[in-house]
């Protein structure tokens, strides 16, 4: 019936049990959440820095107080394992030390002595910006916007995802006790209606992780907002490039790369690229052993899992239906794509597809799916490693520094590891990617650039001087 609040819930895909249940905001209650934030604004930009860190430092005392409770929470919403939820809470309290630092390197305040005073460097706000949190990491990701947002003195909306409205609900509750005012950062739950409400509303910023095509479609919406910023944090189909070494080392980080986090994470290798004969065979197939030994289940099982299940079971259909695709464009089976006997269909076992020679699709299965290309030469490896119109990730395992130095200058990618996993990354680095990765805003470190804007200033204590300067050119 029109006019009727909706609810919806968030479910363990562990288990099916219901993790949060809660009303969705609708047009008028995002419109007052907007209109709370764009009236704490002032208030709030001009408070002095210091206080705005103190608070900031608070929220990083309040995340270590509550850690646990926290990490239990993204397992349960999530299905993550358990040692995944603890290393993203950690990841939190962690992105508060970052978050200052890359404020004050990148978007701080310096002054320059020039002959008639100052020149002076300042950043300043935005204004409201709108905050879209993913499902893979509800927690880490729009924690990674929110707080350099909030330290450049812009006041926020967030949105979490509809997949783990829990995990952000604790987050905003961080904040309240670490003393943030009322109105600085708003809190929305809801699906598809709640977020287009949000970003059809008058705001100066989006700032977005997901997928590559609800990013083109923000790109679309905002061609003839110019003054919104748009920050863009998408997806990828990931090369790793498998040269040389040690084929059982060089197993293990196609598995870190490919599987870690049930393939949902942006970074994840999707293509596995290897030299035609014995070396790509050997990698090849030692990727498959160590796949089949790798323990599927829930976060609280005992033994604790490598991995759990997708985000829910209309993701791990989505991914069946993927995986199809390549079947019938004759993709051969190394390892099939399943579910696991006894669990929910979220549950997923890793697969490994030999798509070599085939014209497959250039799209991101987000799911522990490996498509395998065997190559002639390393020509071909950089060329097929490109062939994407993706560019956030990419890999080599190789001890050839020349080899090295030749993928770094060629491989179009904004994060690109050698002899490590592909979601290898750092707080203290940019992330971010190119073509339809991104939007040339990285997040991260650099997140503190997106979150002010420059403003430069040339400034004398008087105009004293200044009638001098044009003196000779007037008339008498």
């Amino acid at each position: 019936m029109a006019g009727m609040t909706q609810t919806f819930q968030s479910i363990d895909p562990a288990t099916g049990a219901v993790v949060w249940e809660g009303a969705a905001a609708g047009p008028a209650e995002v419109s007052a959440a907007l209109a709370r934030a764009r009236a704490a604004l002032p208030g709030w930009a001009t408070r002095p820095l210091e206080e705005r860190l103190a608070v900031v430092r608070a929220y990083g005392e309040e995340l270590k107080t509550r850690a646990a409770d926290l990490a239990a929470l993204i397992c349960r919403e999530t299905g993550k394992a358990a040692w995944e939820g603890k290393g993203e809470a950690g990841s939190m309290v962690a992105k508060v030390a970052a978050s200052i630092a890359a404020q004050a390197e990148r978007a701080g305040e310096k002054r320059s002595q020039m002959p008639f005073g100052e020149a002076v460097l300042r950043h300043r706000p935005h204004g409201v910006m709108a905050v879209l949190g993913p499902y893979n990491f509800p927690g880490h990701l729009p924690n990674g916007h929110i707080i350099p947002a909030l330290l450049a003195g812009n006041t926020v909306v967030f949105k979490p995802s509809e997949l783990c409205p829990a995990v952000g609900a604790a987050m905003v509750a961080a904040w309240r006790a670490a003393g943030l005012p009322e109105g600085v950062l708003e809190l929305v739950q809801g699906g598809r209606e709640t977020g287009a409400a949000l970003v059809d509303g008058e705001i100066d910023g989006l700032l977005f992780t997901g997928s590559g095509a609800a990013g083109a479609h923000f790109r679309r919406l905002f061609i003839d907002r110019p003054h919104v910023m748009l920050a863009l944090e998408l997806g990828g189909n990931n090369p790793l490039v498998v040269w040389d070494g040690d084929v059982a080392e060089a197993a293990s980080v196609v598995v870190q790369s490919a599987f870690i986090t049930s393939g949902q994470r942006c970074s994840c290798a999707r293509r596995l690229i290897v030299p035609e004969g014995s070396f790509g065979d050997a990698v090849v197939e030692a990727v498959a052993g160590l796949a089949d030994r790798l323990v599927v289940g829930a976060w609280n099982d005992s033994p604790e899992p490598f991995m759990g299940p997708l985000i829910g079971d209309a993701a791990a259909e989505g991914a069946h239906k993927g995986v199809a695709t390549l079947l019938d464009m004759g993709a051969r089976v190394i390892r099939p794509f399943t579910g696991v006997p006894g669990r929910r269909a979220a549950f997923v076992t890793p697969a490994m597809l030999d798509v070599t020679g085939l014209a497959v699709p250039d799209e991101e299965i987000f799911a522990p799916v490996l498509q395998v290309i065997r190559v002639p030469n390393f020509d071909a490896a950089i060329h097929t490693a490109n062939a994407t119109r993706y560019g956030l990730s990419a890999g080599l395992v190789s001890g050839d520094d020349a080899l090295w130095q030749r993928f770094t200058l060629e491989v179009r990618a904004g994060v690109v590891n050698r002899n490590r996993p592909t979601t290898g990354a750092a707080g203290t680095m940019p992330f971010g990617g190119l073509g339809d990765s991104g939007n040339h805003r990285p997040g991260a470190y650099y997140a503190a650039d997106y979150c002010a804007w420059p403003m430069a200033s040339f400034e004398a204590a008087s105009p004293a001087g200044n009638s001098g300067t044009i003196a000779g050119w007037l008339r008498p």
